[in-house]
């Protein structure tokens, strides 16, 4: 790593109300950030141990996947009490801890709440099959009769998020949907009561002090009363995006505002306008930006996907936001050493070659550049100590959508595995002699936070020198950007305060613009001082 260091030397800009629109947000999948009392499953002692570890990567704020009661069907997203923290991460009281600690690091808390669905172990689901048909308790799922001469088939054709059935039939005859797994129930967001109970949930996280919420498959909540069959390419689609659901987000604003909170949503659409309905000013804050995620090492498809994105937030004058991976993603390192280097849940498929060297150097590349762009940024835990997706034997593989699709999905193990923090421990220091709840790799060692720490040409040393840049010197952030001229493959923009990011992907090294000095760079520079294939640097002009 090549760092000429800033002469600026005070802490930055102050940290406003509007906090959100230029953060740095890291995510915390609890099962495998760090285990605090040796049972091999991650927990929030082992996050409250390592708050000193987050501050000093330099992020402001951490964003916990769901931490609620669960059976773990779905990793947690099959939440049986929304109030409750699951025994095996600990208790509420240590998550009010938590929240406090992480403040006095200067640290915000964001809590995922899931309202598409429930688990089925939750006590509205169970009173609503003790009841059985026709009750008050079913009415706030969608059971049906099911259709043909006995009510053998389900009720329509919807297609499952997670492969497979959408609905599954009870004893006494009916069905339920659910758009993930079984065990999964969808809520029916038409009923007054599941309205109520989770503008209830959102109050009682907001009074713990959490500054955020990101809501869990966002656009999904409302669906057609008719349910009818999904046909496809026909718009309205029957579940996806109904135009009821912004008076759901309008609701929750209100609550929001209250306590000065803020929400980001998991919001998976095609069309740039309908997106920025999720935005207006009287609903959510931000939204995740799955676009940029998915868009292959490119560019001039990167740069037509940062145009469009910046397009599509700029008429509600919201903050883009940019993430590289996520708990449900193959990991960076991974993605960007493959011949196809985009995301699509429909490609993944076991034995996909990769070269790591080459997708670390893309990634240390596009860390620079994610950084760079205007808006807040989304970091999942381990992107910044280069972990790459891991083979998970199939004994051990416990993501749905990898059963769901009959064997042939990976699923999202491979991004979960439990992080590694001393090389010289037993499982690289997660926790104790108890073997984690995922296997590590025989390699995990290699990428350890304590060797990395002693490496300053580690990518965790390039993370924490981009965030303490990123926070100290004017420029950065939420604001303008404009593209500079550039040679074909070459991505080059300046934002504010003379800051210049350029990025090379092109097949040779390529000249860097004139420049004052150089901040920071991804990679050395070569020989006659020009920016290396996958290379990026920040300059100041």
């Amino acid at each position: 790593m090549a760092v000429v260091e800033s002469s600026r030397t005070d802490d930055g800009p102050s940290r406003t109300d509007d906090w959100w629109r230029d953060a740095v947000i890291y995510q915390v999948y609890p099962r495998s950030f760090a285990d605090g009392d040796g049972d091999g499953t991650g927990d929030l002692a082992g996050v409250r141990a390592n708050l000193p570890y987050l501050a000093q990567l330099g992020v402001d704020a951490v964003w916990f996947t769901p931490w609620y009661l669960s059976p773990l069907v779905d990793g947690g997203y099959d939440v049986a009490d929304y109030r409750t923290i699951d025994p095996a991460f600990g208790t509420l009281d240590e998550a009010e801890k938590l929240i406090s600690e992480a403040a006095e690091f200067g640290i915000r808390t964001i809590v995922d709440i899931v309202p598409n669905h429930l688990s089925d172990q939750h006590p509205w689901f169970q009173a609503a099959l003790a009841a059985g048909p026709g009750s008050a308790e079913r009415e706030r799922f969608h059971f049906r009769p099911g259709r043909g001469e006995n009510g053998e088939l389900p009720p329509n054709n919807w297609p499952s998020q997670f492969s497979g059935d959408t609905w599954t039939r009870v004893p006494d005859g009916e069905w339920y949907l659910h758009l993930f797994a079984p065990e999964q129930p969808d809520l029916n967001w038409s009923h007054p009561e599941v309205r109520r109970e989770h503008e209830d949930v959102l109050r009682f996280w907001f009074e713990r002090g959490v500054a955020g919420v990101r809501i869990d498959s966002a656009a999904l909540l409302t669906k057609h009363p008719d349910l009818p069959d999904f046909t496809e390419g026909v718009d309205p689609h029957p579940y996806i995006d109904q135009d009821e659901i912004h008076d759901i987000y309008r609701s929750w604003r209100a609550i929001a505002d209250e306590y000065d909170g803020i929400f980001v949503g998991e919001v998976w659409l095609p069309d740039s306008e309908r997106f920025a309905r999720y935005l207006r000013p009287d609903e959510l804050h931000t939204a995740f930006n799955f676009n940029f995620l998915a868009c292959p090492w490119d560019a001039g498809r990167l740069r037509r996907t940062i145009d469009d994105t910046l397009a599509e937030h700029a008429p509600v004058k919201a903050p883009a936001t940019w993430v590289l991976c996520n708990h449900d993603v193959t990991r960076t390192v991974t993605r960007y050493g493959r011949e196809d280097t985009a995301f699509d849940f429909d490609t993944k498929a076991f034995g996909t070659p990769t070269d790591l060297e080459l997708g670390t150097r893309r990634a240390r590349a596009a860390a620079l550049l994610t950084l760079a762009l205007p808006g807040s940024v989304y970091l999942y835990q381990g992107e910044e100590l280069g972990l790459p997706e891991a083979d998970i034997p199939l004994s051990r593989i416990e993501d749905p959508m990898h059963f769901r699709s009959g064997g042939t999905d990976p699923g999202r193990d491979g991004c979960r595995v439990p992080l590694p923090w001393v090389s010289t421990e037993p499982h690289s220091g997660f926790g104790s002699d108890t073997e984690p709840w995922l296997p590590q790799p025989a390699y995990w060692p290699q990428y350890a936070v304590d060797r990395q720490s002693a490496d300053p040409d580690s990518i965790l040393s390039l993370y924490r020198t981009a965030l303490r840049l990123r926070r100290s010197v004017p420029g950065f952030g939420d604001g303008p950007m404009t593209w500079l001229p550039a040679d074909n493959g070459v991505l080059a923009f300046a934002r504010t305060d003379a800051l210049v990011c350029v990025v090379n992907l092109s097949a040779a090294p390529a000249a860097l613009p004139s420049h004052e000095e150089l901040l920071l760079a991804s990679g050395p520079l070569d020989a006659e001082g020009r920016l290396p294939v996958d290379t990026a640097v920040w300059l100041r002009r």
